[in-house]
């Protein structure tokens, strides 16, 4: 009986390190999620920002360049990509805007792209536009930045 209980034991004292360690995970992304959403000096947060320039674009963009907009985003894992594949895109809208583009072409598809992904995921994100056979030469002034 005294087994049994002491097995019984160690496995509630694993599951609470578990629980523990989920919970820990769940509040970093919660936490940054929170970052996000704080307005800036302007008044407006990140995600306020990103809305405002997927809608003043919405129109710009091609049924080819959400293609390939879905396609670059392949690589993040399912749990993440809308959240990848929003930011991206309010990235090349932004740089779009900028440059009074008249619709999303490739070029800022690929430009945003490397503009919108953190340093830390460049390696990959080189090994996937290769393996898409897109030429990123001309931005990677953009990938050191």
């Amino acid at each position: 009986m005294s087994e049994m209980s002491t097995g019984f034991s160690l496995f509630i004292i694993a599951w609470t390190f578990v629980l523990v360690g989920l919970m820990g995970i769940g509040g970093y992304f919660m936490f940054r999620k929170f970052l996000k959403s704080m307005p800036k000096q302007d008044g407006k947060s990140d995600l306020d920002w990103q809305d405002y320039y997927i809608e003043q674009t919405r129109s710009l963009w091609t049924e080819e360049g959400l293609t390939l907009l879905n396609e670059l985003v392949e690589p993040v894992p399912q749990l993440f990509r809308d959240v990848a594949r929003r930011s991206i895109a309010a990235k090349i809208g932004q740089i779009a805007l900028e440059e009074k583009a008249t619709s999303i072409t490739t070029e800022l598809i690929v430009k945003g792209y490397i503009v919108a992904t953190p340093k830390r995921d460049h390696k990959w994100l080189i090994a996937h536009l290769q393996s898409k056979q897109i030429d990123y030469t001309p931005y990677e002034k953009y990938l050191n930045a």
